[in-house]
């Protein structure tokens, strides 16, 4: 409902959000211990390939098991950095104001630790790689026509904010992204099977399982490594 112009701010305002939050020094907040900085992404491809592969209930997908072989093989270097992560930023868990294109609140932090930035911005750059039928995802839609910044304006505001001279391993986090969020709905998958699915909308979810999977597997086909 925002015009063409109202849009372009409130995105932008979303990159300073979280460009804001990587700029926190976790140590000087009393954060230090809110979790471990060094290895962020291997813990968590293998925390997640563990997941998937041990939840029976939800059976097996192709195409996740390719991932997680994928996944395991491209890995690349530690990053070394250790920031908050907010773990599923995106414009559903905020609150804008009111009156003016800003971020008042950032909502939904139990996903949230200490890790690699690039990480969690890249998480929430996978808004460009999904049509709308996936997450309400930016695929395919005439951005420009409605005030989106592209997606390589989006991740330059982004380091231009924090610095950075470039997004690294950002083909490799795109996957891990996708599968991380295919994980979780497999299991949701898992729960519904076994009766204990706490949302309503929880199957209306596991059919964007096998989607978002495939599409993790396309980008890894894609990736520039």
């Amino acid at each position: 409902g925002l015009t063409r112009e109202a849009r372009a701010a409130h995105f932008d305002a979303m990159n300073a959000t979280i460009a804001r939050l990587h700029g926190f020094d976790p140590q000087a907040l009393g954060l230090g211990d809110f979790g471990k900085a060094a290895g962020f992404v291997e813990r968590q491809v293998a925390r997640w390939s563990k997941q998937y592969l041990a939840d029976s209930d939800a059976g097996r997908l192709p195409a996740m098991d390719r991932l997680v072989d994928w996944l395991e093989t491209h890995l690349p270097p530690d990053s070394g950095s250790g920031r908050i992560a907010h773990g599923d930023f995106r414009c559903d868990n905020m609150i804008f104001a009111a009156d003016e294109p800003r971020v008042a609140a950032v909502l939904d932090w139990e996903l949230s630790t200490l890790g690699d930035p690039a990480a969690d911005f890249t998480y929430h750059l996978l808004m460009y790689r999904m049509p709308a039928a996936i997450f309400s995802g930016l695929a395919g839609m005439d951005l420009e026509a409605l005030g989106i910044p592209s997606e390589d304006e989006y991740v330059a505001a982004y380091c231009r904010r924090t610095g950075r001279d470039g997004l690294a391993n950002v083909d490799y986090l795109v996957v891990f992204c996708l599968f991380r969020l295919a994980a979780i709905l497999h299991g949701i998958k898992g729960r519904l099977a076994r009766g204990n699915a706490s949302s309503a909308h929880a199957a209306q979810m596991v059919e964007r399982l096998e989607p978002l999977a495939e599409l993790a597997l396309s980008q890894a086909a894609a990736a520039r490594l």
